[in-house]
C-alpha cells in the first residue's frame, strides 16, 4: 500500500492506494474508501463506487498506549461522535452497530507512529453507526463511530 498526502485549497488529504488492477484502483482518502478508474494517461481519476469493507488488519505494533477520544457535543437524543485523536490507521473496531458500551470501554484501535492507541468510549450508550473500516487511514478529528 502506498500513501500520499495531497494539499487541495490548503486542506491536506491522506490518500492510500490499497489495490491497483489494470485501470481500477481501490483508494482510501482520509479514511473513506473509493474505487477509482484511470480515465487517461494524464492520471485523472473518476469516482466509480464505494468498495466493500476491507477485512484484513495490519500486524500488531510492539508498543501500546491508551488515548481517550474527544467527542463532539451531544446532538439531540444524546448522540456523541467518537473522533480520532490523531492521524493514523484504523487497526480494529471492537464493537458493532447496536452494541451497548460502557464509558471507558475500548471501542477501536488506531496505529500512529508505530504505536497502537486504544480509543475509549467517552460515554455509555448504544453504538448507532461506524464510519471507518480496519485498514482505513484517518486524520485527527475524523468520526470513527457514534454512540447514542
Amino acid at each position: 500500500m502506498k500513501q500520499f498526502i495531497y494539499r487541495i485549497n490548503g486542506q491536506d488529504y491522506i490518500v492510500a492506494v490499497n489495490k491497483l488492477e489494470n485501470s481500477i484502483a481501490q483508494v482510501a482518502v482520509n479514511g473513506s474508501n473509493y474505487e477509482v478508474e484511470l480515465v487517461s494517461n494524464e492520471e485523472e481519476v473518476t469516482l466509480v463506487s464505494r468498495p466493500v469493507a476491507k477485512t484484513t488488519a495490519a500486524p500488531a505494533p510492539q508498543r501500546t498506549a491508551t488515548v481517550s477520544a474527544p467527542t463532539s457535543a451531544p446532538a439531540k437524543g444524546g448522540a456523541g461522535a467518537v473522533k480520532s485523536p490523531l492521524p493514523g490507521i484504523v487497526v480494529a473496531i471492537n464493537v458493532n452497530v447496536g452494541d451497548e458500551v460502557k464509558k471507558g470501554q475500548t471501542v477501536a484501535v488506531l496505529e500512529a507512529m508505530k504505536m497502537e492507541n486504544t480509543i475509549a468510549a467517552p460515554q455509555a450508550g448504544k453504538v448507532t453507526s461506524i464510519s471507518v473500516n480496519p485498514g482505513d487511514s484517518v486524520l485527527e478529528g475524523v468520526t470513527i463511530l457514534t454512540i447514542e
